[in-house]
């Protein structure tokens, strides 16, 4: 089920909605939750909705024994057998098909690659189930001892499918007690609102764009083409993954759980390590904690376990060569700005400093998009201006200029919602305006929200399926 789709709107979220708030004991709310996430999990997966019960019992299960045994040396290997399943699981379901082809194409093989259907979110509830077996080992959470509480927190519906990650600490409490205010679930459904809007209005109308350009063999793009759609599918995949992450806080928050930010406003920033500060903060920090502060073999090595932290970031986003190549692309101007340092590069020039971090998230995207090796290659060719010399190809042309000049308003208008606009205005109308302006803003943010959810309705009606990128993930 799509959270950008009228059923899920005005049917599924009506009926969980109305449900949640007609009941009072906190533990059936909680039973409504769980029904509906499973329920919701169930409609795309049906089969596999039994391995993510499985995996929430086991994990459960095995944090319990490791809560009773975390003195002794038994705790260790429970959290090893623990780990060895989460990612036994992730590795066949997700990669066995690309190690065998390229076990098959290493030793000249030909061992059948297996096709297995990968279960959507299965990435999300993994590394979910293994930050609450780390946090129970160290000490950080106590083991939940209900499998009903525990089932809620990995199976809920707003964050099920792709992400945040959210940790078990975050909402400890509130799975047993939480109270909901008017103002949780106005805020709530202006920020599903607005991400919403993000897929529906932005991210849907850039794709069409990228579409158009890198859909198909881009060997005759010319240089300019080629910047002006990977700048473009950088903008998409803002939107399309940072509007699910607001759905998904701004709903959590509407049934009471108040999940952190994924998303900074990431492109303002000056480097890269501050990139992924700001972008897809839930992964990024659980790599920091659960692998680049862990002692590899008794001792933190800190350029090894960077390596490996950039290895599996990229590992992570797809069975692919240029999901590997794009994490170690970024952990390699990481190394560098390490050993330029912080101090060093604050005295850089503040221009030049974003001129040199777009141009590398712009090019990072490419790597991104292109699954194809030789579409790749032929990627750093054009967007280098090598294939003017090697092909012949042209600086610009005209179909670019006529599609920037079409999509003019939308791609300024998409910039300046990735800029921390809306903030300062809702500052400006909560803290420096007297209650006049406060009830202005308040009015006005009102209209505006119902504005953005009849937009994206219209839209939505004549539309096909369009899920969010971070499902395949």
């Amino acid at each position: 089920m799509v959270f950008s789709s009228l059923f899920f709107m005005y049917f599924f979220l009506a009926l969980v909605f109305l449900a949640y708030y007609l009941i009072k004991p906190l533990e059936q709310k909680n039973i409504v939750l769980i029904a509906a996430s499973l329920f919701f999990y169930a409609w795309g997966e049906p089969v596999w909705v039994l391995m993510l019960v499985f995996s929430a019992w086991f994990n459960w299960q095995m944090a319990l024994l490791i809560e009773k045994h975390r003195t002794d040396k038994s705790g260790k290997a429970l959290v090893g057998l623990s780990l060895a399943v989460d990612l036994g699981l992730l590795i066949v379901f997700k990669y066995s098909g690309f190690l065998v082809e390229n076990v098959n194409g290493l030793l000249r093989l030909s061992i059948p690659v297996p096709q297995i259907t990968m279960p959507i979110g299965i990435s999300f509830f993994t590394f979910q189930a293994i930050s609450y077996i780390m946090d129970t080992y160290w000490e950080t959470v106590q083991a939940q001892p209900r499998f009903r509480n525990f089932l809620l927190y990995l199976s809920l519906f707003p964050q099920l499918v792709a992400g945040p990650i959210v940790r078990y600490s975050v909402i400890e409490k509130e799975i047993l007690t939480r109270t909901i205010t008017p103002a949780d679930v106005s805020e709530g459904a202006a920020r599903a609102i607005l991400g919403v809007s993000k897929k529906v209005i932005l991210a849907n109308n850039l794709y069409a764009i990228v579409e158009q350009f890198f859909g198909q063999d881009i060997s005759g793009l010319s240089v300019m083409g080629t910047w002006y759609t990977v700048i473009v599918y950088s903008l998409y995949v803002y939107f399309d993954f940072s509007g699910y992450s607001d759905i998904a806080i701004g709903l959590g928050r509407m049934f009471g759980f108040h999940f952190d930010e994924n998303f900074n406003y990431p492109f303002i920033c000056k480097t890269i390590s501050e990139f992924w500060q700001r972008w897809h903060i839930s992964l990024s920090s659980f790599f920091r904690d659960y692998l680049f502060y862990v002692p590899i073999f008794g001792k933190q090595r800190k350029y090894l376990n960077l390596f490996l932290v950039w290895f599996c970031t990229g590992m992570w986003h797809g069975a692919s060569w240029n999901f590997i190549f794009w994490g170690l692309y970024f952990g390699i101007f990481i190394f560098i700005e390490t050993k330029i340092g912080k101090k060093r590069m604050k005295k850089w020039n503040k221009f030049l400093t974003h001129l040199y971090s777009k141009a590398i998230i712009i090019v990072g995207f490419g790597i991104f998009y292109f699954t194809d090796l030789s579409q790749l290659g032929q990627f750093f060719l054009n967007i280098t201006g090598i294939s003017m010399l090697t092909s012949g190809a042209s600086f610009t042309d005209i179909l670019t200029w006529h599609s920037l000049l079409n999509n003019l308003f939308l791609i300024l208008f998409a910039i300046a919602v990735s800029m921390p606009l809306l903030p300062k205005v809702k500052y400006f109308f909560n803290e420096w305006g007297n209650n006049t302006v406060f009830t202005v803003g308040k009015i006005g943010g009102a209209i505006g929200c119902c504005i953005l959810l009849i937009i994206s309705s219209i839209l939505l009606v004549n539309s096909t399926t369009n899920p969010f990128l971070y499902f395949r993930f």
